[in-house]
This record gives structure tokens, C-alpha cells and sequence, in this order.
């Protein structure tokens, strides 16, 4: 299983416009992934309701997996988009 560890670059954390823009970028991957808080339990990163449910704050460690084909690339690209606090997924790492 491919993973990235990256603390929340959005100051207010994943909450409201943040987690929509990453659960916008996890759906537009097209691939299966979670999200957790760092040894917590990981949720679909796909599930707005499940990314808010998080509670992660700004600076706060989590980790994206994935055990899809092709899936470091699409985890390294949304690693970016939470640890710069990005207002849309990069097109390239």
C-alpha cells in the first residue's frame, strides 16, 4: 500500500471550502484512497462528511493511502495540494 504522511497546510485546517477542495481533488483522481489522522482510523477521501469528521486542524500530521494502481503519483499530487494549502489540485509534482 503506497502512502504519504503530510501535515495540513490550511491554516483552519479541513474544514469546510478546504476539505471540499481535497475531497474534489480525491474524487477527480478516480482512484480509491483514504485519509486518517496520524494512528487513527482512515475514512474514504472521497466522503466530504468523512474528511470534516477528521477534525484535522492546520499543522496537524495525516496520512493518505492507496493500494490502486498508479496511485503514488495521484498521492504524491494530493500530499501538494494539503501541504501547500492549494486551491486546486497541481497539475504535475
Amino acid at each position: 500500500m503506497a502512502e504519504r504522511r503530510v501535515n495540513v497546510g490550511w491554516a483552519e485546517g479541513l474544514h469546510a471550502r478546504p476539505a471540499s477542495i481535497f475531497v474534489r481533488a480525491a474524487t477527480a483522481a478516480g482512484i480509491p484512497m483514504t485519509i486518517a489522522k496520524l494512528d487513527g482510523t482512515p475514512v474514504n477521501a472521497a466522503s466530504m462528511l468523512a474528511v470534516l469528521g477528521l477534525g484535522a486542524q492546520g499543522g496537524e500530521e495525516i496520512v493518505l493511502a492507496s493500494d490502486a494502481e498508479g496511485a503514488e503519483a495521484t498521492l504524491d499530487r494530493l500530499a501538494k495540494l494539503v501541504a501547500e494549502g492549494l486551491e486546486e489540485l497541481p497539475e504535475t509534482v
